[in-house]
């Protein structure tokens, strides 16, 4: 597992590309047969994808990092499938992910196995995780169950549904706050106005870009930003003190996840866009 200590509000104004890229975007988490994950220190969260092959893919912790004899020890996981039907073994049981579906579970001894369904195509698991103090149901919230907000205009390119999982309104948890905003045909911005999460941070993972397509995701400070452009199924981490909003060259959708003080989706400190330079 990747260990990834972030930045200050300060330190990232002095840094190169290649040094903004190596500390905030997650580039290879998406290779097929294995599980791939990242740890960051910044409110502890995990994040990583499952591609599970034939067999089915364990997700096991990791001493150095977690000191835990299962992931889910201490720990909380929300996994949102992004491609064809598969399946999340919690303890010996399956259950179904179609595309868009996502699967809440609690802190516990449980045993994690990703796996395909016979005759299937490839799924396409993403996960995020952190600490969590207390235990919640495992709950699946299909696509359609999940809570939806529509957001924008086609005049501002930004018409969007925000589909809401893991939140206080929907499938509960002890931080863990978790959905998918997918963008409609010819809208390309989102977060825009952009915001900033003073009491939790967020992480960012694009999806459904084609080969050709980047995505311009802005970060920093309000009052000095600066741009990361991301591929298809790369991600990015968003501490407290950083904006974090995007444009694309076509229409796309984002997993969004975050954790810290409080799980009120709500809860996020606007910038006027007079602000933004």
């Amino acid at each position: 597992m990747e260990v990834r200590y972030l930045p200050d509000g300060e330190s990232y104004k002095r840094m190169t590309t290649a040094e903004l890229r190596k500390a905030f975007v997650i580039e290879n988490l998406f290779v097929p047969g294995t599980i791939q994950a990242l740890y960051c220190d910044t409110d502890r969260v995990i994040v990583g994808a499952a591609l599970p092959g034939e067999k089915p893919l364990v997700l096991e912790a990791t001493k150095k990092e977690m000191a835990a004899a299962t992931f889910t020890e201490r720990r909380e996981i929300g996994i949102i499938n992004l491609g064809a039907a598969g399946q999340v073994i919690l303890d010996g049981e399956p259950r179904e992910l179609r595309d868009g579906d996502a699967l809440y579970v609690g802190k516990g001894p449980h045993r994690i196995e990703f796996a395909r369904i016979t005759g299937g195509g490839e799924p396409v698991f993403y996960f995020a995780s952190y600490p969590a103090h207390a235990s919640y149901p495992t709950t699946l919230v299909t696509s359609e169950q999940a809570e939806k907000a529509r957001l924008g205009s086609v005049e501002k390119a930004n018409k969007r549904v925000i589909n809401k999982y893991i939140h206080a309104g929907g499938a509960a948890s002890a931080q863990l706050v978790m959905g998918l905003t997918a963008l409609e045909t010819g809208s390309v911005w989102n977060t825009m106005p952009p915001h900033t999460h003073q009491r939790r941070m967020e992480v960012y993972l694009y999806d459904g870009l084609g080969p050709d397509d980047v995505a311009v995701h802005l970060m920093g400070l309000p009052s000095e930003t600066r741009n990361l452009v991301l591929r298809n199924r790369q991600a990015v981490l968003s501490p407290s003190w950083s904006i974090h909003c995007a444009s694309a060259t076509q229409a796309y959708r984002f997993v969004w996840a975050m954790g810290g003080e409080n799980q009120e989706f709500g809860d996020m400190d606007g910038v006027d866009m007079k602000e933004l330079k």
